[in-house]
């Protein structure tokens, strides 16, 4: 009985494998005849019947199943279509001269532009990048993006997320407005300590100064001192540099330790962070499209619709692929209602034709597409 039961359904998940083959070689045929935007009308109006036909019946838990299961079988089969008939984008001809120009190392000195001062973790990134970095500091997030987007430095450096606490969403909300391209990322081991004039006490202490991701990483120490006071600055360097010039004995920094020896401070406290097991992830950040030998990661940005199932349609082409979308952040558009920007990071390589081939469907369907670029992480 068993062994037919399993014989059974072998045979309905064969008769399965070839109706689907012959949907998608049809919905494939559909595509090449009719023009992009009528075929999408097209299969739109005829998902729309199909769907509100599906009723409850008898057993009212298989209308949702036959719902997940036939929006899959659509959402595969248009996703293979487009990917197999309208395949010619500016975009792919942009990667492959990319792959043609850029250098086969990435390079070992460069005009770098990062966030802070003199200490900040994105220059002791920068210097993990590059053996001779030519560092040129700004005060905003902004002001990375506007140093590499005019040329006057030719990288940025920038913290884009944290192990501990998530998301820099200062530098995610500034990316749709910027052009540039991602050309390497790294994760860096941050290692926060309490810092304070030589000689001061931890019990002196009575305001305390810090970026406000460095802060939340120490989340827990805060809250285990809530009378000392606490000031969000623009850097954990600043905060160092802010220390090191008060004429005050009872203020201290969060920063890193290459901060204390710069700014002449002394660490008080070495068991501020949450984590031991604590890295921030940084992206290196280019105007041209660079891609560099060993790139095995990409990461996007687009607008999705609002609507039902936008997200899951999108996520679906991915998966059809078999790709891993290791990161999805989302952000609200400044000025509309509602309407979000996606940021996707997937493994993958561009010298794989199915992945350039969905990158140029997604190019040409709109939705303020933008690929950022073809890395590697060191």
């Amino acid at each position: 009985m068993k062994d037919r039961t399993r014989q059974d359904i072998r045979k309905i998940d064969d008769e399965l494998r070839t109706l689907f083959g012959r949907r998608v070689a049809l919905t494939q045929e559909m595509t090449k005849k009719l023009p992009a935007g009528e075929a999408a009308v097209t299969g739109r109006q005829y998902e729309r019947e199909f769907m509100n036909g599906i009723s409850a019946g008898e057993d009212p838990s298989m209308e949702s199943l036959e719902r997940v299961f036939f929006r899959n079988v659509f959402d595969l089969s248009k996703s293979y279509a487009d990917t197999a008939v309208r395949n010619d984008s500016h975009l792919k001809d942009d990667i492959e001269k990319a792959l043609a120009s850029t250098p086969k190392e990435f390079p070992v000195s460069a005009v770098v532009a990062c966030q802070g001062v003199e200490g900040a973790y994105s220059q002791l990134a920068a210097d993990k990048l590059f053996k001779a970095a030519d560092i040129m500091y700004f005060r905003t997030f902004d002001g990375v993006f506007q140093a590499v987007e005019s040329g006057l430095c030719r990288y940025g450096v920038l913290p884009i997320e944290n192990s501990s606490y998530g998301s820099v969403t200062g530098v995610y909300d500034l990316m749709h407005s910027h052009k540039f391209h991602i050309v390497r990322t790294m994760k860096y081991q941050i290692n926060h300590r309490l810092m304070a004039k030589p000689g001061v006490k931890f019990s002196e202490i009575k305001e305390i100064y810090s970026h406000e991701q460095a802060l939340g990483q120490c989340s827990r120490f805060l809250k285990d001192n809530k009378d000392i006071k606490v000031t969000v600055v623009a850097n954990t360097a600043v905060a160092a540099m802010t220390v090191a010039d008060s004429d005050r004995r009872d203020v201290a920094a969060i920063s890193s330790p290459d901060c204390s020896k710069l700014y002449g401070l002394e660490v008080i406290r070495d068991d501020v962070q949450n984590s031991d097991h604590n890295y921030t992830r940084f992206i290196c950040i280019s105007k041209d499209l660079e891609i560099y030998p060993g790139a095995s990661k990409a990461s996007i940005m687009m607008a999705i619709d609002h609507k039902p199932g936008s997200l899951s349609n999108t996520l679906s082409s991915f998966s059809a692929l078999g790709l891993n979308l290791t990161k999805i952040e989302s952000r609200p558009i400044s000025g509309r209602d509602f309407e979000f920007m996606f940021y996707l990071d997937v493994e993958a390589s561009v010298y794989s034709e199915p992945f350039i081939s969905l990158l140029t469907r997604l190019d040409n369907e709109g939705n303020g597409f933008t690929f950022l670029g073809s890395y590697s992480e060191v």
